[in-house]
This record gives structure tokens, sequence and C-alpha cells, in this order.
């Protein structure tokens, strides 16, 4: 008898296939009466797959009386209740490292394509203007500036090893100091590095302790000139501070891939011309997102095998 597993938002159909193969696969997101779905396969359900965007709260959790893992489809796991996955030995998995490369480049394409205001310079082709109006306004250079990486993990890292390529004078700040960071400068202080920084990129993983930790006075001290750039979680953003920033220009522009509340972002973003907007897709390559897949399907394999997770949290 096959396990069943409650999908809690879509996946590629590739993971979709592979997972109905070997499971009982149970869509949450297809169900019209959520609560009604949730009681019929309560007692059946071993495992949730969910997203790390849509984790699994302790009310689903405690609906779920057989439940033994939750394997995340994403690097952060914030959204998982932790506490209730402990309280009854409920495994954990994500899945890091196959999309740390994929989210950098994204960070760093983001820099590149704000400064240079590739987005308008191709509406300025487009629409004539190159023809009617000349030449394009002149926008910031990316190279030889400062930058500062905000969590100097897997993708904080990454992204200091692309800037390098752009001889720019790169601090960081963690919990601690790292030996990995050669030619890095350590700035404890997460408003003494966004005053380094004309480019603050934040790759810290969320958490109740990081929750604005990019706070007005941190985009205060990145000022006019600086630029946010967040590839990691939109509550480590004071967001309402940092709309307040945009739209009196305290700070220059941000390049954001995720949002409170996302997809359903605050209408005053739309509203800007000085940030640029992604729609949550650092890992959106199709190699990534396959090796996600195979990461989820592998950590479930091994749990109901009996065997060690290959990327457990708990």
């Amino acid at each position: 008898m096959k396990q069943q597993i409650l999908v809690i938002g879509p996946y590629p159909e590739w993971d979709m296939v592979e997972l109905e193969k070997s499971y009982d696969v149970k869509k949450l997101y297809e169900a019209t009466d959520r609560d009604a779905f949730i009681d019929g396969a309560a007692k059946q359900v071993t495992a949730i797959a969910t997203r790390g965007e849509l984790g699994a709260s302790a009310d689903l959790i405690d609906r779920l009386p057989n439940l033994q893992i939750v394997s995340v489809y994403g690097v952060g796991y914030d959204a998982v209740d932790l506490d209730a996955c402990r309280k009854r030995a409920i495994r954990v998995t994500n899945t890091p490292d196959v999309l740390t490369n994929d989210v950098a480049d994204l960070g760093v394409g983001m820099m590149l394509c704000h400064s240079r205001g590739m987005i308008g310079a191709e509406r300025w082709v487009r629409d004539g203007s190159w023809a009617a109006k000349g030449l394009y306004p002149l926008k910031r250079k990316v190279w030889g500036r400062k930058a500062g990486v905000l969590g100097l993990g897997r993708i904080g890292f990454e992204v200091a090893k692309r800037l390098r390529g752009f001889d720019m004078d790169i601090a960081y700040s963690d919990t601690s100091e790292k030996q990995y960071a050669e030619g890095m400068s350590y700035l404890a202080d997460p408003v003494a590095l966004a005053r380094h920084s004309d480019f603050l990129f934040v790759t810290l993983a969320a958490s109740a302790a990081t929750r604005h930790i990019v706070s007005k006075a941190v985009i205060d001290a990145l000022g006019p000139d600086g630029m946010l750039i967040n590839i990691s979680r939109a509550s480590n953003i004071d967001e309402d501070a940092l709309l307040d920033a945009l739209q009196t220009g305290s700070l220059g522009s941000a390049a954001l891939d995720v949002f409170e509340g996302e997809p359903r972002l605050n209408p005053r973003f739309l509203a800007l011309e000085n940030v640029l907007l992604q729609p949550h897709h650092a890992s959106g390559t199709v190699e990534t997102r396959k090796a996600m897949g195979k990461l989820v399907r592998d950590n479930l394999a091994a749990h109901f095998a009996g065997q060690p997770l290959l990327t457990p949290i708990i």
C-alpha cells in the first residue's frame, strides 16, 4: 500500500508524475473546501510535500495525527512550524545547495539590470523614443563600487564570488566572522554594512530573529544612491519602511524577488519606477527545479526506507 502524501502547492508536471508513481498523492491546492479535504485525508497522510513559501502551519500539522515528515521544495523553511514538528518528532527536510548558484545569478543579474536601466532602455527602443528623443538617460556603473552581503551563507558567498569579478569592495555581516570570507571586510552591524554599501544584498535565512533586520535605520544608512537587492525572504525587510524610502527618495532603488503576501504584493510597489520587481523565481531554471524536485523525492524515499535523510533540518 502506498504512503499517502499531502501536496500543499503545485510542483512542475515532471515532479508530480514521479510522485504519483510512488505515493498516493493528495493535492490540497485543488481542493475547493480545504478543511473538508484535510479532514477526509487526515488519518492516512504520513508526509507533507510543500514549497518554501507555503510551508506547513502548526494547525495543519496538528490535524495530521500520523504525519512523519515534511519535505520542503526550496531552501527556506521559515513557513514550517518547527516547534510543532519537534513536539512530535516529525522530520523536516529542504533542498539546499542545488539552487544556490541560480539564486546568486539572479541577484547579481538584478543588480546589473536595475543599475544600468535595462528594462527601461528596452522600452526606449521599442516605443520609438530612441529615434524620437535620442540617447537613453545615463545610469550608474556597477564595477568598482562597494557591495554589502547581509548573511554570508551558501547563497551570500556565491553572490560575493560573482561580485569579485566586478572589482568591488565587498563587506559582509553575519552572526560571526567567517574563515572562508577571504578578501572581504566583516561589519557585524547591518547599519554599518548598509553605510558601507552602494549595493546591499540580503541573502540570510529568515527566522523570527531576522524579521525586519533590514530596518528603517538600515535603509536610511544605504541612502539615496544605494540599491537594496533581496533574494532571501520578504520578512527580512521592513516593507513599509522600504516603500516609504523608495517613494521619498531616501533610498535610491531596490531590486526584489520576494514580497509580503506574494503574489498579491502591496500595490504601492507598482507605482514606483525605482524598483525592479521579480516573481519569486530566483531558482526558476529547468535544471535547478528538476534537481530540487529530485531532492524532495529522495528525502521522502530515504525516510520511508528507514535510511538517513539527505538534507535534514530536524
